[in-house]
């Protein structure tokens, strides 16, 4: 399975906006500019993000985007389906069915084996993103490394986060 890479940067986002203080926010432009990528493209991504309730948007010229949710609560299934859609990765398209040397139609009353298959390991692959938070995550990274990753966030956030009122 391979996802887009709206799913990254949505989830790299959502991050960094963890670590935003109470009534900060931060623009679009500054969050591409931390990772590196299209604005144009991130905007796509953010504007998906708030839709499904994951971030809230602040219009205007000190606007930005914030967390709607405490960190705990955002899972990462949350962020992949409000980038990429509920829809399952496969889909089966009944090829069984086609080709030379036709069969009953009988034969095909029971679902496709192939596609059960691929429908399961989907839902193990959903349910293991949908126990982790964001929230997880972060706690991950502060055991795993030496805080070096978390500085430079924060040192990102002290210049670029805009205080709004919440």
């Amino acid at each position: 399975m391979k996802m887009g890479d709206g799913v990254e940067q949505a989830i790299h986002s959502v991050a960094m906006l963890s670590g935003l203080s109470e009534g900060g926010v931060l623009s679009a432009a500054a969050l591409a500019e931390f990772h590196g990528v299209s604005t144009s493209y991130l905007l796509k991504h953010l504007q998906a993000l708030s839709s499904a309730g994951i971030l809230d948007t602040v219009p205007g010229p000190k606007g930005g985007y914030r967390l709607a949710k405490a960190p705990k609560e955002i899972s990462l299934l949350d962020i992949v389906l409000a980038v990429e859609g509920s829809a399952p990765a496969f889909r089966c398209a009944e090829i069984r069915q086609r080709g030379p040397n036709p069969v009953s139609d009988r034969l095909f009353a029971n679902p496709c084996t192939i596609n059960a298959v691929m429908l399961k390991a989907e839902r193990v692959y959903r349910a293991e993103l949908a126990k982790t938070s964001l929230a997880d995550i972060g706690i991950e990274l502060a055991a795993v490394y030496d805080g070096s990753i978390a500085a430079r966030g924060c040192a990102f956030l002290e210049i670029h986060e805009r205080k709004t009122a919440r």
